[in-house]
């Protein structure tokens, strides 16, 4: 969200060069939606070191919100949009790409599975579904799911495994409770099972204080990271100077529901 972007594109990391000719983007694994959840499990993948895409088809759920005062580590509460935004660039951050599009449809292409937009395509090893309410896009794939009244959900393994090879459910879609710290608490879940299913060598994301495990006489396992003193320093001042700025931008304005206003979200 960082200044104008041109079309298809959201952010730096999801620059146009990184097509093919042909319109293709390629990844490891796609995420549908860039609210708490498709961000949240972006940072795990991401960090995990699979190169990792999230389509945002438009604004999250989220940005109706007047104040977030339920997220943990925000006395006070925090403005919701500007929680999203701090979300999507701690995601670019960890090397995810964003890109602004509406996936149309999903296919299968051999070993991947296909999104497609208006006018780009992406292929991935992997799906995770994160987008609320519409799962419509993915019917070519007959994806099992189940109604509550008027919703459409996914079914999972409990994992967020679909019945499609490849294709994981997080958030809300995936009939997890509407509170944002449960929905991106279920994603990072989610994007465990992915790693799992990509073979991706991991014990855990935890960063330590140099000697943490190697003065123990042990390796440091995949996903950690030990680290000095003076690079400790280094990343906690980028932090203060990363959520400084942050918080000196102008506050935007809540969305409000769409039977309200010129929305056609169908969002309840």
């Amino acid at each position: 969200m960082d200044g104008e972007a041109p079309a298809g594109e959201k952010t730096a990391n999801g620059d146009e060069e990184d097509r093919d000719e042909h319109g293709w983007f390629e990844a490891e694994v796609c995420i549908v939606g860039a609210g708490p959840a498709g961000l949240t499990a972006a940072i795990y993948t991401a960090r995990a070191g699979l190169d990792t895409i999230v389509v945002d088809g438009g604004p999250s759920i989220l940005e109706r919100n007047a104040h977030l005062e339920n997220v943990p580590g925000f006395p006070g509460g925090v403005d919701a949009r500007r929680f999203l935004r701090g979300t999507e660039r701690q995601a670019v951050d960890a090397g995810a790409r964003v890109v602004d599009a509406h996936v149309e449809g999903v296919t299968q292409d051999g070993d991947q599975l296909v999104a497609t937009t208006a006018d780009l395509s992406i292929a991935a090893n992997r799906l995770v579904v994160a987008s609320w309410s519409d799962c419509s896009y993915l019917y070519p794939l007959d994806v099992a799911t189940k109604q509550r009244g008027t919703k459409t959900f996914l079914e999972t393994d409990g994992d967020g495994r679909t019945s499609a090879d490849d294709v994981y459910a997080a958030g809300r879609i995936a009939g997890i409770p509407h509170q944002t710290v449960v929905a991106a608490g279920h994603a990072a879940e989610v994007a465990m099972t992915v790693l799992y299913d990509a073979d991706v060598p991991f014990y855990h994301d935890w960063v330590t204080p140099e000697g943490y495990f190697t003065d123990r006489g042990r390796d440091v396992p995949p996903g950690c990271e030990e680290i000095d003193a003076e690079t400790r320093r280094e990343r906690e001042s980028v932090s203060r100077e990363r959520q400084r700025a942050l918080l000196e931008e102008p506050p935007d304005e809540p969305r409000t529901h769409p039977s309200l206003g010129d929305e056609t979200d169908p969002e309840e």
